[in-house]
């Protein structure tokens, strides 16, 4: 008779085989439209121009909005080894669903399987050389595709983003089980939102209210790596696709705890 084990079953995808990844860093939250994309950007363009070798990898295939902050349009190309991903004015390298659509504007109606078997071939199939960092923007939620890059990519740690709204309690929670579940390490939390400056006075608005993310935090075990205000000028850079020239100076801890990695 076969003996049994409890051992769990390796859901690990191999790299590329003509790539080098030092770190594999998680953009998540509990919900939608927090700023995912614009923090996994922002920390991507100060580790570029700290000097590391920077990708990000678009794993938010039904809502991609990665190529079009750093206004990339398809033309991803491809050999033997694999894809390649396109670059950034900054040189920061992207792999997203929308550089292979033949219209981006196209919606990307997949199931579940077909959405996780594209996030494995970006880990597998795409020639990211040699890289220090690689950002993993991820959908909303706790589905399938959080799941499978928890499961089959060498994750070192993932950020939660939140924003300072009434249900963020249970939407930082959620997020930080869940990683805390795949044994995934938390970095921390970066807010977005958390206030507007005003122009005249400087004076610090908190549009949605007082926030709660700091007593969140320490009630969890972690840390506020930042505290993002809403910044016209920021989003301008988005729309326009030049979001290669935003320098996020609000984000300066969660650089320090990346850092602290190697």
């Amino acid at each position: 008779m076969e003996k049994q084990t409890n051992k769990m079953p390796d859901f690990q995808v191999k790299l590329n085989q003509e790539s080098s990844i030092k770190h594999v860093i998680g953009i998540v939250s509990g919900k939608g439209g927090v700023g995912k994309s614009f923090v996994t950007a922002s920390l991507a363009n100060q580790m570029k121009k700290m000097g590391y070798r920077v990708g990000i990898l678009d794993a938010d295939i039904t809502g991609p909005s990665i190529p079009k902050m750093y206004g990339l349009h398809g033309n991803i190309k491809g050999n033997d080894s694999g894809m390649f991903p396109a670059e950034s004015e900054n040189g920061v390298k992207i792999m997203s669903v929308n550089l292979l659509l033949k219209n981006e504007e196209e919606p990307v109606i997949w199931r579940g399987p077909v959405l996780v078997n594209v996030v494995k071939q970006f880990w597998s199939e795409v020639v990211w050389g040699d890289l220090d960092y690689l950002f993993i923007d991820m959908p909303p939620g706790t589905g399938d595709v959080p799941l499978t890059v928890f499961q089959s990519l060498p994750v070192d740690g993932v950020i939660i983003v939140s924003s300072p709204q009434e249900l963020v309690r249970m939407i930082v929670t959620k997020a930080y089980k869940m990683a805390h579940m795949m044994s995934v390490p938390v970095v921390g939390v970066v807010e977005n939102y958390s206030y507007v400056e005003c122009p005249d006075c400087g004076k610090k608005i908190e549009v949605f209210g007082k926030s709660d993310i700091d007593e969140i935090a320490s009630d969890l075990g972690t840390k506020v790596l930042g505290k993002m205000p809403i910044r016209t000028d920021y989003a301008k850079s988005a729309d326009e696709g030049a979001f290669s020239n935003v320098l996020n100076e609000y984000i300066d801890d969660a650089l320090t705890a990346l850092v602290q990695l190697s």
